[in-house]
Parts: C-alpha cells; structure tokens; sequence
C-alpha cells in the first residue's frame, strides 16, 4: 500500500526549503551582528570618552599632586609616582585579573558593565600623567591619528575575507616581549633607542590586535547569538577593543609625541 502520508510530506510546499527562508534568516543574522557591533563599538568610544575626560579633570587636582611628582629635566617633564601613584597606575590591572580568573562566568552583565566604567575611571586617572609631560598639540594628535588607524584597521579585520586567527598567539608572544623589553629598559638600560624600537613595535602589535579582535568578535557573535553570554559579550568585546585602542594611542604619543 502506498505511503500517502510520506509522499503528502515529500510534495508539500511547506515541507521544502526555500531560498527566500535562507535569504530572510540571513538578512536577520547580518542585522543582529550589525547591532552586536554597533554595541561593542557604542561602549568602547563612551569607556575612551570618559577615560579622557577624567584624566583630563584629575590632572588638576590636589590628589595628582599627591599621586605623581612632576619634575622638570633636559628632555621635558618627567612624572614619578608616589606610593598612591603606584596604587591608582597598577588598579586597572587588578581588575584585569578579577575578570581573567574567572569573574566573566560569575558575574551578571550588569556587574560586568559596572567594571568596565570603573575600569574606565581608574585608567583616566592613570593616564592623567600625559597632560603633565605632553604638549597639547602632541596628545591631539597622536589621539586623531589612533582614531584614524583603529577606525581603518577594525574596518580591515570586519570586512576581510582572510582567517586572522592565527594571528593570536604571535600578537600575543609580542605583546610580551616588548612588556619584557619595556620593564629592562625602565630598570636597567635607559636607552632612548631601544624605547624608540619598543614604540614602534607596540604601535605594529595593537595594530595587529585590532584587526584580530575586531574578527574574533565577529565570529564569536555566531555562538553567542540568542544566549545568556550575549550581553556579556558586548561588555567584554568593548574591552578588548578598549585596550586597543588605549594602548595604540599611547604608544603613538610616545612615538610622536613632544614633551612639556
């Protein structure tokens, strides 16, 4: 006997894929990650905007006074921190820390978004010091020539077709040379050169890192589509992006940039 259940299935129109089904799921997914990165973008810009203008505001106050020791020499200004300045530099890394251990699955969005903005705060105040060693014109522009190099290189890492994740852990075994590289050169050699070198392979490494990150968050929009993970998601990608951009700008100041 015939399987006229089976055939009604096989000829059902319902029952067979249609290419408008695929087109409007990917219509709806390209929308989604658009609004996935558009929130990521939104909140990093708001964490560089309020990092500013705390150190801006900090830098005259009394607190800094007591945090850094602005001294004047040969080359420019030079800023030493007190013990409190030690405390408000190494902070943010301590947040770094809480979440890196951890603190990602255990926190709730809303605690995440409250990290990021003290994060935010604590790193202006941090990075309050530039406005005491750096000439305005200086800071203005290594800050537009960041903005420009992070808007073009997260563009590039969006819309290119070649896999970046190898890029990791090479980004990732730079990074801690030059920190390495940084720390010796503090400690031991002093030398202008080898701080020239490490600024220019800083700005080639955040470079890299922003093109990768912006992938990475790309991707991972797909498995954390329609999760609880989402909106951390967001939270955590502004912060990658963050401290790209942060450290891009920095090491272009120090590049470029001409002391008080």
């Amino acid at each position: 006997m015939a399987n006229w259940n089976e055939t009604d299935r096989r000829t059902d129109p319902a029952s067979v894929p249609r290419t408008g089904d695929a087109v409007a799921r990917g219509t709806t997914f390209d929308a989604g990650l658009r609004q996935h990165m558009l929130s990521i973008y939104n909140m990093m810009a708001s964490g560089v905007l309020l990092t500013g203008i705390v150190a801006l505001l900090f830098v005259n106050t009394a607190l800094f006074e007591a945090a850094y020791q602005v001294t004047q020499t040969p080359y420019g200004r030079s800023v030493q921190p007190t013990i409190l300045g030690w405390i408000i530099s190494l902070s943010p890394l301590a947040f770094i820390l809480v979440l890196s251990f951890g603190g990602v699955q255990r926190f709730s969005k809303t605690t995440l978004q409250a990290f990021f903005w003290g994060f935010a705060v604590l790193f202006g105040m941090s990075m309050s010091t530039i406005f005491a060693t750096y000439t305005g014109e200086s800071i203005a522009s290594a800050f537009f020539a960041a903005a420009a190099a992070f808007a073009g290189l997260s563009l590039f890492g969006y819309t290119t077709k070649k896999n970046l994740s190898g890029w990791g852990s090479f980004l990732l075994m730079g990074l801690i040379g030059i920190i390495v590289a940084m720390l010796l050169n503090a400690f031991f050699f002093q030398s202008g050169a080898m701080g020239l070198v490490i600024n220019i392979l800083g700005v080639l490494i955040f470079a890299g890192f922003t093109a990768y990150d912006t992938q990475r968050l790309k991707t991972e929009y797909a498995h954390v589509r329609g999760t609880e993970y989402a909106g951390k998601a967001i939270v955590m990608g502004a912060l990658s992006l963050y401290l790209d951009f942060i450290n891009l700008f920095m090491f272009l100041l120090q590049f470029l940039g001409s002391r008080e």
